[in-house]
């Protein structure tokens, strides 16, 4: 049979201990020295375990941060991507469009301003071959003023340069449409750079 478990009793009277050695009991000056020392002690490693959590905290804090800038850059550049060709398919195919129906009419407003300016000069446009028969069509028949409508062959398409007497006034679509293709490739070369940095 296994060993019978023998526990204290608390119900009888209480028994004394003996009593602590004199020399053990140390003056109030020295009781008072140690626990101070003992409570700088717990102080300063209460203090140290403080510093040691907020620099875990702020180093935690600096990687979440860093971590959620790149997942944001990285989305930003998954988008873009995804809209890169559209943007640039605009660009190549519908702009040129547009421009190309724009161009009589920018023609007209330039020369109108010109009529105020130059009155009495005669007017010349010099057109691409291509762009001619557009602009001729936004110009009166009979316009009431001296105006000369010239092919000029070195003129891509969208170019036109009207001159009244001294003034001369260019229409340059070609340009413009290339500033814009040219901006939206900084655009996504930028962003590349970007993404590369914070990758």
């Amino acid at each position: 049979m296994g060993r019978r478990l023998a526990l204290e009793d608390f119900g009888g009277p209480p028994r004394h201990r003996a009593a602590a050695n004199p020399a053990e009991i140390l003056p109030e000056e020295q009781r008072l020295a140690v626990f101070e020392d003992g409570y700088r002690a717990g102080w300063d490693d209460a203090s140290r375990a403080l510093a040691e959590s907020h620099q875990k905290l702020s180093a935690d804090l600096a990687n979440n941060l860093s971590d959620l800038a790149f997942t944001f850059h990285e989305a930003r550049a998954h988008v873009l991507k995804g809209v890169e060709p559209l943007l640039r398919q605009f660009v190549s195919r519908v702009l040129p469009a547009v421009a190309q129906h724009a161009l009589p009419g920018l023609v007209a407003e330039r020369v109108e301003g010109l009529l105020r300016t130059a009155a009495s000069a005669p007017l010349l446009l010099l057109v691409s071959p291509q762009s001619r028969a557009e602009v001729e069509a936004v110009l009166p028949s009979s316009p009431g003023f001296p105006l000369e409508i010239r092919e000029e062959p070195t003129l891509a398409e969208g170019q036109v340069f009207i001159r009244a007497g001294e003034i001369e006034q260019a229409v340059d679509l070609t340009a413009a449409l290339a500033g814009i293709e040219s901006a939206v490739d900084d655009f996504f070369n930028l962003n590349d750079e970007r993404l590369k940095a914070h990758g």
